[in-house]
């Protein structure tokens, strides 16, 4: 299906891949694994057509049709929601638009016209049909339905203004786009991150089902397994393939990496050997043959390659002064968006140490109620009261995309830093895996997960003692999750918390 050929990406001095041979096969489902960097979505626009590549070729099937998902910043306006997703539908559409012009035509016939326009227009109107009934126009508005209502829609947003959807919900729009135009090549770039568990079951089941072919990127391991059957590791300026689901690639990776240090440790002894001979007897006339023996020899050695070690983020969250026993008291809140009620008549009492999960289904009301406790979002009614020494930090949803694409990692953490922590900057974003001339990377060319870090990193510039976190691990690597979870089960603090 698309053949992968001598392919080389490099960034400046940074090399993604050089001469690289990969390949996808029709009704194949491949991850793409690697650490953050590693250039996975990269590869995904490349496939998509949407980025150049310096060296190689990628060929396709002629027949090859192609749909991408990016990482976030897909935003729709001007449109309802059903209106928008039945773009997907566009030639059917069109099919449908002619059936309708022609019926008119048929209805107000002009009496001149002749017996052989009268029959033309009739067969072209049996042949629009016939082709609007094959394409699966007749089944459009339940495949419309049905997509939506797997991915959390209810039957009342059909009608709503796609403006009135926040980002997340912007994205499983132009996923439900996706999904409806069926191409039979299916590039997704973390396409859980916006969609809450029985969303994601929804959508496993869908691909499991799917009959074209599918390379994602996703942080999510148990999608992987439920949905891949073939990892491709992206790493050491190569794609390596791993055959079977996330938890098999797992496995066999970290065996083949013993073995690949093994053999290195190996290398390394004997190279040392033959280097310290070469030391020893260099100016010796008598050594002089076996000395340039050993010179050719290990010129003629390929030297095995290690992967870098694995980086983790290493944080804690800083100390805050000890908040009085009731940290947030919530009381007849109610939030509405015109007629729209939201959360109405709630009322409830945090107390220091709580660590609460916020969950329930798509659209009802996490992120608001989130927004509202941060201070950004004011209620309608009611009150909603901090504590005695309450210091609260807030994550968004979209925390990430707020961030200042036209500014340096450095300049954004300093931006907004007290200036107590200013000389500790470079340190915490080091521990962020920001270091040497990383730092001075504007923020517009981050990947997903680098933006997140970035934005995790901002929460550690001042002290907290409530924390209230939306989604934090949307766009983290499987590692960095790891580290999260650690450092808040090591917080002392009070947690509020929505993930998926």
């Amino acid at each position: 299906m698309i053949h992968v050929e001598g392919l080389s990406k490099r960034y400046g001095a940074r090399v993604l891949w050089e001469d690289v041979n990969w390949h996808v096969r029709k009704n194949d489902r491949i991850g793409l694994c690697g650490p953050n960097g590693a250039g996975k979505s990269t590869l995904l626009k490349i496939l998509a057509g949407l980025e150049e590549y310096d060296a190689g070729q990628v060929r396709m099937a002629s027949d090859t049709t192609i749909g991408y998902l990016p990482q976030d910043g897909i935003a729709h306006k001007g449109r309802t929601l059903y209106e928008e997703v039945s773009l997907a539908f566009a030639p059917l559409l069109a099919l449908k638009a002619e059936q309708q012009q022609i019926e008119a035509t048929l209805e107000h016939e002009d009496p001149g016209t002749t017996e052989e326009e009268h029959l033309a227009l009739l067969d072209r109107y049996a042949e629009v049909m016939e082709r609007f009934k094959a394409a699966g126009g007749f089944e459009m508005d339940i495949r419309i339905a049905n997509v939506l209502r797997g991915l959390g829609f209810k039957p009342s947003d059909h009608a709503r203004p796609c403006e009135e959807f926040s980002g997340g919900w912007q994205m499983r729009i132009a996923l439900a786009k996706l999904l409806l135009q069926r191409p039979n090549l299916l590039l997704m770039d973390e396409p859980t991150n916006h969609l809450d568990l029985p969303a994601c079951n929804w959508l496993e089941e869908y691909l499991h089902d799917y009959e074209g072919s599918v390379v994602l990127v996703s942080h999510d391991r148990f999608f992987l397994d439920a949905v891949v059957k073939r990892i491709t590791q992206v790493e050491l300026r190569t794609l390596t393939d791993y055959h079977g689901n996330y938890s098999k690639y797992i496995v066999e990776y970290q065996r083949n990496l013993d073995n690949l240090l093994e053999a290195h440790r190996r290398q390394s002894e004997e190279i040392e050997k033959t280097e310290a001979f070469i030391n020893r007897f260099r100016y010796q006339a008598t050594k002089a043959r076996q000395v340039q023996s050993r010179i050719k020899l290990l010129d003629k050695v390929e030297r095995i390659e290690i992967p870098p070690q694995r980086q983790k983020i290493h944080f804690h969250f800083p100390e805050a002064p000890k908040a009085g026993r009731v940290v947030v008291e919530v009381k007849d809140l109610r939030r509405a968006y015109g007629e729209r009620v939201i959360l109405d008549n709630v009322s409830f009492a945090v107390e220091r140490g709580d660590r609460i999960a916020l969950v329930g289904a798509n659209g009802a009301g996490k992120s608001t109620l989130m927004r509202v406790l941060a201070g950004v979002d004011q209620p309608t009614s009611g009150a909603v009261t901090l504590g005695h020494q309450v210091v609260m930090d807030y994550f968004a949803q979209n925390q990430a995309e707020v961030l200042d694409g036209s500014d340096t990692v450095y300049g954004e953490m300093a931006g907004t830093s007290p200036t107590t922590m200013v000389p500790m900057i470079r340190s915490i974003l080091g521990g962020f895996l920001f270091s040497g001339d990383d730092i001075y990377k504007k923020v517009a060319v981050l990947s997903g997960g680098e933006r997140n870090r970035l934005a995790l990193a901002k929460m550690l510039l001042k002290p907290s003692n409530l924390l209230l976190l939306d989604e934090p691990t949307n766009h983290l690597d499987l590692d960095s999750k790891d580290i999260l979870l650690e450092a808040l089960a090591a917080y002392t603090g009070t947690i509020i918390f929505v993930s998926h």
